[in-house]
């Protein structure tokens, strides 16, 4: 008799974890689908129409992070949404490729509130030569198609921490081109410099959440890749 009362325990334990993971899963997949709505509602990501954000709370279970309004780690990646320039100039509509952001040590309010802080955000974010290629011939307007690529410079020590160099080659007044540019940053914005066709820089901003700033930038063989850092964010609210 002692054995099988054992025996019914421990189905009737297994049974209630298995239910207990199902309604975890639930919950989480809910409140995950609830804060990609938040993040394209608040940060415009998916503005384009092949426009990607997904999100993933880490961590089990979740219900226990839920109900200290605690949680320890949530990953945001958003893909294929586009910028405007910060003087709206037509034609200046700039798609970023991927946006991944790394949230640590969040904390709400409250159960119901919009707003979490987060202690710790690292992440990146890229372009792509063929998008910077098009909208600076759009903006140039040079009577041809330009191509934005990697500097050879910056496998040799080009890159710093803040500028990064890039070429342009093209035509310009009906004759061949190629000339020297660059991408700087400066808190969550970045500008394209190319001083043979533009006198002034064309500057975007990424739709970043509160005190995420872009504090690197690098040109690579596949585009141009940022750093993204940020101490005590505030998202959403």
């Amino acid at each position: 008799m002692g054995r099988r009362w054992v025996k019914v325990l421990l189905i009737v334990f297994v049974i209630l974890a298995g239910l207990f993971v199902a309604v975890d899963r639930i919950a989480v997949h809910y409140a995950e689908k609830e804060a990609v709505a938040l993040a394209q509602e608040k940060y415009g990501y998916s503005n384009s129409t092949n426009s990607s954000v997904e999100l993933s709370i880490h961590g089990f279970p979740f219900l226990t992070q839920a109900a200290s309004l605690e949680f320890d780690h949530v990953s945001l990646t958003a893909g294929n949404f586009s910028v405007n320039t910060t003087a709206n100039a037509q034609g200046d509509h700039l798609t970023i490729r991927r946006l991944e952001l790394e949230l640590h040590d969040l904390a709400a309010g409250s159960i119901s509130s919009r707003r979490v802080d987060a202690n710790l955000v690292t992440g990146r974010a890229t372009i792509g030569y063929a998008d910077l290629s098009g909208v600076l011939s759009r903006l140039t307007d040079q009577g041809g198609a330009l191509t934005v690529k990697q500097d050879p410079t910056a496998s040799s020590g080009g890159n710093t921490a803040t500028e990064a160099p890039l070429r342009v080659t093209g035509t310009k007044d009906g004759r061949t081109m190629e000339t020297a540019a660059s991408i700087s940053v400066a808190a969550d914005e970045f500008e394209l410099r190319v001083p043979e066709l533009a006198p002034q820089p064309y500057t975007w901003r990424i739709p970043l959440p509160q005190n995420i700033n872009i504090t690197a930038v690098r040109s690579t063989a596949d585009g141009v890749e940022f750093e993204l850092t940020g101490h005590q964010v505030v998202l959403g609210g």
